[in-house]
C-alpha cells in the first residue's frame, strides 16, 4: 500500500474522503462485540458510485485488499480488517441519499449508506412500510443489511432482506459497475445475479445502490405478551394465530424466564407484566392495513381460545403505544442485558419451526452437562425458527475462562442444529467468527461451488479477504 496509491485515492475521494490518522480510523477498526481489533492503512469514504468504482479499480491494479463497511454493526467480524495494516476499509457512510420513492409501485431507491431507520421513516412519510426491523436500525446501513441478508423481527410476515430487495447496483472487484437496479416484480431473463451479492458479505463486490420493496402501512397493530404453559404450547399458539388471523402475524418472539430476569436486573424500563413468574413467554404482534379496527377483537378471541386449551396461562394486551413499547422492551432488553451480565457465548441458529422445542431442550441439556453453572438464555424469532441460543457466564465467574470455551459450546450446539437440518447462522452471517464452523459443517461440494464463484468474480482475492471462505 504505497503512498502514491493513497495520493491517487485521495484525488478521487477528496480530502474529506480519506482518513489515515489512528484517532480518525479508530471507530472503523473495532467491531460491535469487541472480538476483533483490526488495523488498516486507510479508511476511504467515497461519495458516489463512480468514486467507489475508481477506488476499487486502483486497488485492483495494486493488489490491495478492500474491506467494505456499512454502519459497522455486524456481529461476526465481516466488516473488520485483519491486523496487518495493509488493507483499506471502504466505508459507504457518505453515500446516504434516498434517490426515489414510488408509493404507486411500492418501491424506494436508495444509496447503500442510508441508515435503516431513515428508510423506515421515508416509507412512513408516503403512507408505506419498509418492514425490515432490528435492534441496530438506528445506526446500521442498508448496504450492510443487504450484504448480510439481515433478518429481524418481521421475517415471519415479510421475509429476510433478500425478499425485500428488487434490484441492486454493485461495483465488482475489477472496478466495473453492474447496474442491476431493477424495479420489476417479474423478470425471468436469466440468472438472478443480485442474489450472489445479497448475503455475499462484500466478498464478491460492493453494493452501492438498491431498489427496495415497500408495503401498505399498517393501520391497526395489536401486541400481546403471553405466559406459556410450556415450549410445545408455543408452537400450538403460533399455528392457532396464523390460522385464526389469516396470517396477519407480524412478529412471534420467544423469551425465557432467565432472559426476562436479566432484563429486570440490568435494563432500565424492563418490567414484568405478571405478578407470578413463568418459564416461557411469547410476544405476539398482529397488524393489518385495514382501518376498521377489528384486530383487537381477533387477538382477544385468539388468546381466549388458547387459554381455554391450556396453551396460554396468562396474557397482557397492550392498550396504548407506551404499553406496546414496554412489552417490546422486554424482548429487546435481553441482548442488552447480556452485555452487562458478563461474558456471553452466542449462537444465532435456525431449525425447522416444528423442531424449536426439541432443539432448545436438547441444546440446554448438552451445554449444562458440559458447564453446570452456565446460564442458558434462549430467545428470538421462534415464528421463523431462528433462535438466539446464548450462554451467559455464571455470576462471579472468570469472563476470559468462560469465553475460552466458545468453540466447545459451538460444537455441542451446532451438532444438534445440523442433526435437525438447521443452520449455524440464521441472520448474522459468517464473517470471521463462523468461518471455521462453515468449513466444518458445509458440504464439500457447496464449499467448492462457493470457491468457484469467488474465483470467477474476484480472482485476485482482494474483496473482503479472509471472510466467509
Amino acid at each position: 500500500m504505497s503512498d502514491d496509491l493513497l495520493t491517487r485515492i485521495s484525488a478521487v475521494v477528496g480530502p474529506h474522503g480519506l482518513v489515515t490518522d489512528q484517532p480518525g480510523m479508530a471507530p472503523f477498526l473495532e467491531e460491535e462485540r469487541g472480538l476483533y481489533h483490526g488495523q488498516a492503512r486507510a479508511v476511504v469514504r467515497p461519495g458516489s458510485t463512480a468514486e467507489v468504482a475508481e477506488v476499487v479499480r486502483l486497488c485492483a491494479e495494486a493488489g490491495v485488499g478492500i474491506v467494505p463497511q456499512g454502519g459497522n454493526t455486524g456481529l461476526c467480524g465481516g466488516g473488520s480488517p485483519d491486523d496487518q495494516g495493509r488493507q483499506i476499509i471502504l466505508s459507504l457512510g457518505r453515500m446516504n441519499k434516498i434517490l426515489a420513492v414510488d408509493p404507486l409501485n411500492f418501491t424506494m431507491t436508495v444509496e447503500a449508506g442510508v441508515i435503516l431507520q431513515t428508510i423506515q421513516g421515508a416509507a412512513d412519510d408516503v403512507g408505506c412500510l419498509f418492514p425490515l426491523s432490528l435492534g441496530a436500525e438506528g445506526s446500521c446501513q442498508i448496504g450492510g443489511n443487504i450484504s448480510t441478508n439481515a433478518g429481524g423481527s418481521g421475517v415471519l410476515r415479510y421475509g429476510n432482506t433478500r425478499d425485500l430487495v428488487m434490484g441492486i447496483e454493485v461495483v465488482l472487484p475489477d472496478g466495473q459497475v453492474w447496474d442491476g437496479l431493477r424495479i420489476l416484480r417479474k423478470d425471468n431473463t436469466g440468472y438472478d445475479l443480485k442474489h450472489l451479492f445479497i448475503s455475499g458479505e462484500g466478498t464478491l463486490g460492493i453494493v452501492t445502490r438498491a431498489v427496495l420493496k415497500l408495503f401498505p402501512k399498517p393501520k391497526d397493530i395489536q401486541t400481546a405478551f403471553c405466559a406459556m404453559a410450556d415450549l410445545d404450547s408455543v408452537l400450538a399458539l403460533l399455528s392457532r394465530a396464523r390460522a385464526v388471523t389469516g396470517d396477519q402475524v407480524t412478529a412471534f418472539e420467544l423469551v425465557g424466564r432467565p432472559g426476562l430476569d436479566l432484563g429486570l436486573a440490568h435494563v432500565p424500563g424492563v418490567a414484568d407484566p405478571f405478578s407470578d413468574p413463568y418459564d416461557w413467554y411469547v410476544l405476539i404482534e398482529l397488524s393489518t392495513s385495514r382501518p376498521d379496527g377489528t384486530l383487537q377483537e381477533t387477538l382477544e378471541t385468539l388468546l381466549g381460545a388458547a387459554i381455554e386449551e391450556g396453551e396460554v396461562l396468562d396474557a397482557v394486551i397492550a392498550s396504548s403505544l407506551d404499553q406496546r413499547n414496554n412489552l417490546w422492551k422486554i424482548r429487546e432488553g435481553v441482548p442488552e442485558a447480556q452485555k452487562k451480565a458478563g461474558g456471553s457465548i452466542k449462537h444465532d441458529v435456525s431449525v425447522p419451526t416444528s423442531s424449536v422445542p426439541d432443539f432448545i431442550r436438547r441444546a440446554t441439556e448438552g451445554v449444562v452437562a458440559a458447564m453446570p453453572d452456565v446460564r442458558v438464555i434462549p430467545f428470538g424469532h421462534v415464528g421463523d425458527g431462528n433462535i438466539h441460543f446464548n450462554l451467559s457466564q455464571a455470576v462471579g465467574a472468570d469472563k476470559q475462562a468462560f469465553l475460552e470455551r466458545w468453540e466447545e459450546m459451538n460444537r455441542i450446539v451446532h451438532d444438534i442444529v445440523v442433526e435437525l437440518r438447521g443452520s449455524i447462522s440464521a441472520e448474522h452471517g459468517i464473517g470471521k467468527l463462523k468461518k471455521a464452523e462453515l468449513a466444518h459443517y458445509k458440504a464439500p461440494l457447496e464449499l467448492e461451488l462457493m470457491r468457484r464463484i469467488k474465483a470467477a468474480l474476484d480472482p485476485q482475492g482482494i474483496m473482503n479477504p479472509g471472510k466467509m471462505l
